[in-house]
């Protein structure tokens, strides 16, 4: 049984998946994403819908966030995009150097369901769900 029902038929389908370890991968993406929401009140119900196909998640009501998407890229198994003009992969790397191959400042990249780790990915994951709360701290 999913631990958080899909938003849509539509964003179902987009985890249909030939391969096996990608879905289960972003399934698991998934579930931290609203694992994360659900611990911080102040990120807000996160609205899942499809951006360019892919699964996107969003925190609509507070604003709070930039928008997370999922997907299967060429160059690895799956992936968690970010939005390419922040700062969130950069601060991620500073964060944890040398842990993940990533694609510029765009997405983390992973090949195996294992190369999931809940503390430093959950970090990036809550890092983007509170971004604009973080901007708004940091212009203070």
């Amino acid at each position: 049984m999913m631990k958080y029902p899909f938003s849509s038929p539509e964003v179902e389908a987009a985890y249909r998946l030939p391969d096996e370890t990608a879905r289960e991968g972003l399934l698991l993406l998934r579930d931290m994403i609203f694992d994360i929401a659900r611990a911080r009140p102040e990120i807000g119900q996160i609205e899942e819908s499809l951006r360019w196909g892919q699964p996107a998640y969003l925190t609509p009501q507070t604003k709070a966030g930039t928008t997370l998407r999922l997907g299967v890229p060429k160059s690895a198994g799956f992936a968690l995009f970010v939005h390419c003009q922040s700062r969130l992969i950069p601060e991620y790397l500073t964060a944890y150097p040398m842990w993940d191959r990533v694609d510029g400042t765009r997405a983390v990249l992973f090949d195996q369901v294992t190369d999931i780790d809940p503390l430093r990915h959950g970090w990036l994951i809550e890092q983007a769900l509170t971004y604009r709360l973080r901007k708004k701290t940091a212009a203070k």
